[in-house]
């Protein structure tokens, strides 16, 4: 693997963190939407 294919991977790397991290907050927000709105009911 030479320098520049390092850094691409680390840079994949990170941006693949970056969404991950993402998701997990839009999971966690739909998971309280879901449970507000069945305390609404």
């Amino acid at each position: 693997m030479d320098l520049d294919q390092a850094k691409q991977l680390k840079e994949l790397q990170k941006e693949n963190a970056r969404l991950k991290r993402m998701l997990a907050d839009v999971m966690l927000g739909k998971e309280l939407l879901k449970e507000a709105l069945e305390k609404k009911l």
